[in-house]
């Protein structure tokens, strides 16, 4: 794993916007008195949705306040979990799992699409600063590999080509279809098999 930290330009303060507000209160009246601060993990999920796919420690300072703990233990949850983004990222977020099922089914195109026509490095936006993109492990939709993630949503079974024509799209401001692009439905077997004995 790669050294996690937060990112050197970082805003001077941060407030949960309405929005968030409201939806982080719903989250925090869940746990029992005394026990809000297990909330930790939705509310910086909030944050890093709020401030563009990105936690800036302001907001792990407020999240802290908010939740009446030690500023520290919302620091070592953010900067322990890869979810959370600790530096700028592109609006759209794209995630390459390059796990052993996806690698296998052909990752490293995705990542080939990815150095094409986002960037040559991974964590770079793109020149319309609308795009990043990074390697990950395993999503979980080994099934459907290979796969990418793109901000909360899942794009599986595909290619070199339909990886550029995805990218295409969110490049020119067009929100590509999530799901399976060989038609599948959630893990359904390929070419419409149903049972072992047809493989």
């Amino acid at each position: 794993m790669s050294l996690r930290k937060p990112s050197k330009d970082q805003p001077k303060s941060f407030e949960f916007n309405q929005a968030s507000l409201d939806a982080a209160k719903v989250i925090v009246s869940k746990y029992p008195e005394g026990k809000q601060q297990s909330a930790v993990m939705a509310l910086l999920y909030i944050a890093q949705k709020q401030n563009s796919n990105w936690i800036p420690l302001a907001a792990m300072k407020y999240i802290a306040k908010f939740l009446e703990m030690p500023y520290i233990k919302v620091y070592e949850v953010a900067t322990f979990y890869t979810m959370y983004n600790l530096a700028p990222v592109g609006k759209h977020f794209i995630q390459v799992c390059t796990t052993t099922p996806c690698m296998i089914r052909g990752a490293y195109k995705l990542v080939e699409a990815c150095k094409e026509k986002i960037s040559e490095n991974e964590n770079e936006l793109s020149n319309d600063k609308s795009c990043s993109w990074m390697e990950v492990e395993c999503l979980g939709a080994c099934v459907n590999a290979p796969m990418m993630q793109i901000n909360d949503e899942y794009f599986e079974d595909l290619d070199k080509e339909k990886t550029l024509k995805i990218l295409d799209e969110i490049l020119s401001g067009k929100k590509p279809k999530p799901g399976s692009y060989r038609g599948r439905i959630n893990n359904e077997p390929e070419n419409n098999r149903k049972t072992l004995i047809e493989i």
